[in-house]
């Protein structure tokens, strides 16, 4: 393997994936992102690891993207690119099948046209829905029903069937799938962080109440079925999930497709994290609780034992504190 597309590198979890290939592999690397939610200082502030092939451009543009894949060979595709607000899936559906769902199929098709071998899809626990509680002892499991309750969720499932039936198709193209569980945290060097504008990630949000960028924050329903009322959550270091990537770049070369969880297989509530946050940082910013939000399912918690025992997937950053931590120091650092 020698040549690596990815999209969606300017944004969040893409640009520490592309953080870890700059400094652990010597791929020749390219990314595509139409910088709506990524950040183009990202992709200059990496630069400075090495070179690599930055095109802006927008997946949507199918003629645009199908004269880059005649321009370029690609041993693999590694797609984060997409819409991830559940809120707003549900307020705009279309939006998320038709960038998710529709882009992530032409994707599929030019890597099929023009010989891609590998192709890693960053997928979201969201595609398992409202688990029934009495049923995940220990966690969720690949082979849990999909079931999802939003768009986003949807439009998620719908590409991983599409990534499957293809593999199915041709023998010469392999899949791993990822469902991510929640991301959080930032590079323990502070090189990069999540800097999405409007965010919605509960660990974001508390970082930005602690250093004073926002007044307050919500918890959207304190009366689930849960031990404090609260949604719960398996939080995972973003280094970490970067890792995972990686490791599913080197499982392919010698395995078959296949879907993996990636999480810790720890369960925080929202109660829980703001008080750690507000124990790292040692700020009591104002949280107030609202009515809940559509689309929160009560519980998400992985059962990562597949990734582990398969793809030899070893977490290093597993730890609430760390995680918020990192957090933080990347919030204030964005001053």
């Amino acid at each position: 393997m020698e040549s690596v597309l990815i999209t969606g590198a300017a944004g969040y979890i893409g640009s520490h994936l592309l953080k870890l290939l700059l400094e652990q592999s010597d791929f020749s690397i390219t990314v595509i992102d139409n910088l709506s939610t990524g950040f183009k200082d990202t992709i200059d502030t990496l630069k400075h690891i090495r070179d690599f092939d930055f095109i802006e451009a927008d997946l949507g543009n199918w003629d645009e993207i199908r004269g880059i894949f005649k321009a370029k060979h690609f041993d693999a595709i590694i797609h984060f690119a997409a819409s991830i607000v559940v809120p707003e899936s549900v307020e705009n559906p279309l939006k998320y099948y038709l960038n998710n769902t529709a882009n992530t199929a032409h994707l599929v098709k030019l890597a099929n046209e023009f010989g891609v071998k590998f192709f890693i899809f960053s997928s979201t626990a969201a595609v398992y829905g409202e688990p029934d509680i009495t049923e995940i002892d220990g966690g969720i499991k690949e082979d849990f029903k999909t079931n999802p309750i939003n768009p986003y969720g949807a439009s998620k499932l719908f590409s991983e069937r599409i990534i499957i039936d293809a593999a199915k198709a041709n023998p010469d193209f392999k899949y791993v799938i990822l469902r991510y569980f929640n991301v959080a945290g930032a590079s323990p060097d502070l090189m990069i962080g999540q800097k999405t504008k409007n965010a919605t990630h509960l660990i974001k949000v508390a970082s930005e109440c602690a250093c004073g960028k926002r007044e307050k924050m919500y918890i959207f329903g304190d009366d689930y079925p849960t031990k404090d009322g609260t949604c719960i959550r398996d939080y995972i270091h973003v280094m970490d999930l970067a890792k995972a990537h990686i490791n599913a770049l080197e499982y392919l070369k010698t395995n078959k497709s296949d879907i993996f969880n990636v999480g810790y297989s720890k369960g925080l509530s929202v109660k829980e994290v703001i008080e750690t946050m507000k124990r790292v940082s040692g700020v009591d910013f104002r949280v107030e609780v609202t009515e809940r939000r559509l689309g929160d399912p009560a519980v998400l918690i992985a059962d990562s034992t597949k990734i582990k025992t398969e793809m030899g997937f070893k977490p290093e950053y597993g730890d609430i504190e760390f995680i918020c931590k990192t957090a933080y120091e990347w919030e204030k650092k964005l001053r």
